[in-house]
């Protein structure tokens, strides 16, 4: 296990629930979180920066205030949620450093960042934690080498700067694999992800559902007692509510929630987003907070 410093202790237990599990609001996607604003006047790509922004503050203040910590970005909602009081004193702040796309090197995904970010930077905007995306495939570990020596420097750097770095990494298909290739493969992409990510120092991941109670126990012995949460992928809340479950029974810490709490509750209209954010990701988050605390205390 990849031993967390003093600073880092702290922040992780900022982003956990009373019991110990992580739980966190995902809220750092742009093009996703404007694309399911459906009744935009003039579509997704007519969403302002500023109104995307106003979505955010919304979200914030009454999903992501209920959760033990949000995850934002710094292109839209940051520093202003801070500046202007939306984010309570008592709630952690996760700071996304990767910058929305990729890029593709020699047939492989290529992570970005925004311009700009550094772990000084997540301090400066009021960021108990960091969080970076990597596309990793494990099976191409020579080639995916400068990813893992990422992993390693940003790691090593958000350190020293006292900031708590949660390594999110992303599996994916390669352009000229199946999809009965990949899905036989998929599970152990995710555990060799954990351990290659674990290897190069990583001490929080931030990973994919692997498929299975048995993937998901896969998962938690290649991260070596390294802290691991799901992440929602997108899917509808009743499935991910499963995945949860599943997932900390087997060994994860917790979960990092978006699209699947917030995705049928966002509007242009401030008025509409804060009644659908109220009666549906709500309840939804702590459905979701019940689940995790109640597999954490039966594990004891």
């Amino acid at each position: 296990m990849n031993e967390l410093t003093t600073l880092e202790r702290r922040a992780l237990s900022k982003i956990s629930t009373p019991a110990g599990g992580m739980l966190i609001v995902a809220a750092d996607q742009r093009n996703g979180m404007k694309a399911v604003m459906k009744d935009a006047p003039n579509g997704a790509e007519g969403i302002s920066r500023d109104e995307l922004a106003d979505a955010k503050s919304d979200l914030l203040k009454v999903l992501g205030n209920a959760a033990p910590a949000i995850l934002l970005d710094p292109s839209t909602a940051l520093p202003r949620v801070v500046d202007d009081g939306t984010l309570d004193s008592d709630t952690g702040l996760v700071v996304a450093m990767d910058e929305s796309g990729f890029a593709v090197e020699n047939g492989l995904k290529r992570t970005r960042y925004v311009e700009g970010m550094t772990p000084r930077k997540v301090r400066e905007l009021g960021g108990d934690a960091a969080k970076m995306l990597w596309y990793l495939r494990a099976d191409r570990r020579d080639d995916e080498k400068v990813v893992l020596d990422d992993i390693a420097r940003l790691t090593a750097e958000c350190a020293e700067e006292g900031v708590l770095l949660i390594v999110e990494i992303l599996t994916y298909q390669l352009e000229d694999e199946s999809d009965e290739e990949y899905a036989e493969v998929f599970p152990s992409l995710i555990s060799g992800a954990a351990e290659l990510s674990v290897a190069a120092g990583a001490k929080v991941l931030k990973l994919q559902y692997a498929g299975s109670a048995e993937a998901a126990a896969a998962v938690t012995e290649a991260a070596a007692g390294v802290p691991w949460a799901v992440l929602s992928a997108g899917v509808d809340h009743a499935t991910f509510v499963d995945q949860v479950r599943t997932a900390v029974v087997n060994g994860a810490r917790g979960a990092m929630a978006g699209r699947s709490l917030w995705k049928d509750s966002l509007s242009i209209s401030s008025e509409k987003r804060e009644e659908l954010l109220s009666t549906k990701a709500v309840p939804r988050l702590k459905e979701l907070a019940a689940i995790i605390d109640e597999v954490l205390a039966n594990r004891e």
